[in-house]
């Protein structure tokens, strides 16, 4: 299976470059999955309905969430409408929508994709370690399904690193996002699963993640609440991960990096 996972995406220019983009290149690398995080789209606070549809449209399979999932509260009912939009899975029993979906793929294929959020420096939530192997009992890598994607929104480099360890072997896919600066750790770990501790975002480098560097760099000088954040609206760089996967293990054969037009160096599988 070709799989894409793209960083989160901030802002309209994060929104522009992925609408405009990904048909070309879902075309030209082939893709059978696409999986993006939109928990920044929506002037950098998270998704709103319309944008989540116009990312499927686009050719996303599934979108992942974060800390930011219910910044825009027609959200919560939308989760229930659409299940290809899936929030952290280790948020309390009875919060609104899931933690996972499988998705169908061409060929009759099906993919698992799933979404924790991180407890290090984060909200307190339950234990996304548990979380992830109570849903890893319902599925079997390589017969029931032929990929597992597992986004860990996570500020936490550590954090990160021990869920690619953990799940070594039986996820397809391990990435880390959140911290919008794509990590150069890129590797497939002992155990077959395509490991990066950050995908990176899709948005405007010239900022301070993704928002307008002016405000976000007063606010560590003065260490006090100043203007409202913007997200910064110059070209978005994509950022994001390429995997493919073997369908009779649902393990990685190869891992390479993607960053497409903006400030950053460009990368293409």
């Amino acid at each position: 299976m070709r799989i894409l996972f793209l960083g989160d995406i901030v802002g309209r220019s994060g929104r522009d470059a992925l609408t405009q983009r990904l048909p070309a290149l879902r075309a030209g690398l082939d893709l059978d999955l696409v999986v993006v995080n939109g928990e920044n789209a929506s002037h950098g606070f998270g998704l709103a309905p319309d944008m989540a549809r116009a990312f499927l449209a686009a050719g996303a399979d599934a979108i992942t969430l974060g800390n930011h999932a219910w910044d825009r509260r027609e959200i919560i009912p939308f989760l229930e409408e659409e299940k290809r939009v899936i929030r952290p899975a280790n948020f309390p029993p009875g919060t609104p929508g899931a933690g996972a979906v499988v998705v169908e793929v061409r060929g009759g294929r099906r993919a698992l994709v799933m979404n924790v959020m991180g407890r290090l420096f984060m909200d307190p939530l339950d234990d996304p370690f548990r979380a992830v192997q109570a849903e890893l009992q319902r599925h079997a890598l390589g017969r029931t399904i032929q990929a597992a994607i597992l986004d860990v929104h996570a500020e936490a480099s550590s954090e990160k690193q021990a869920f690619g360890h953990s799940f070594d072997g039986m996820l397809s896919l391990v990435i880390g996002t959140h911290t919008h600066v794509p990590t150069a750790d890129h590797q497939i770990l002992p155990g077959g699963t395509a490991y990066q501790t950050d995908a990176g975002m899709c948005g405007d480098y010239d900022s301070v993640i993704g928002m307008q560097k002016g405000g976000a760099a007063l606010r560590f000088w003065k260490k006090m609440p100043g203007e409202k954040l913007a997200p910064a609206e110059g070209e978005a760089t994509l950022c994001g991960l390429y995997v493919e996967t073997d369908d009779a293990t649902g393990l990685a054969t190869r891992v390479a990096p993607l960053r497409q037009g903006g400030r950053l160096s460009q990368l293409m599988p």
